[in-house]
């Protein structure tokens, strides 16, 4: 019974912003993996997932993300169609993954010419995701 009451105070005694707890010992901690998933081709929904983006990786520079385009959501990855470009290659160069589904690609006769060269691919893009969580990565739904 004393460690149930126990386990909450070390919670509340860690130190969240310098991962240390209350005696000084230094907590380490795996980066975190973050999978987003993107549906929708509203391109209000692609700017705040940059923004989205901006924040996490300003804030949580080792942080890994991936973001799995499929659906109305190859639009953010399209040549012709997205808006938002130059920050996908902006936050590739930080090291965040593009990935467009194949399967929706086959499936709307999207050609790969057509996906921004920075993307990568997946063969589906649910699987891909189910996978990803499988392997302890955080799965955040993107849009509005």
């Amino acid at each position: 019974m004393m460690m149930l009451a126990l386990n909450p105070l070390y919670a509340q005694n860690r130190n969240a912003d310098t991962n240390q707890s209350m005696d000084g010992a230094v907590i380490q901690e795996e980066p975190l993996k973050i999978i987003f998933q993107l549906t929708t081709n509203d391109t209000l929904a692609h700017k705040a997932l940059m923004k989205q983006l901006n924040n996490m990786t300003t804030v949580e520079p080792t942080v890994q993300i991936e973001v799995v385009c499929h659906g109305p959501g190859l639009d953010m990855l399209r040549k012709d169609l997205s808006t938002v470009a130059p920050k996908i290659a902006e936050f590739t160069r930080k090291g965040v993954v593009f990935n467009a589904c194949q399967f929706s690609m086959k499936e709307r006769n999207v050609s790969k010419e057509q996906i921004l060269e920075t993307a990568s691919y997946v063969e589906a893009g649910i699987i891909y995701i189910v996978r990803k969580q499988r392997m302890g990565w955080s799965y955040i739904k993107s849009g509005f």
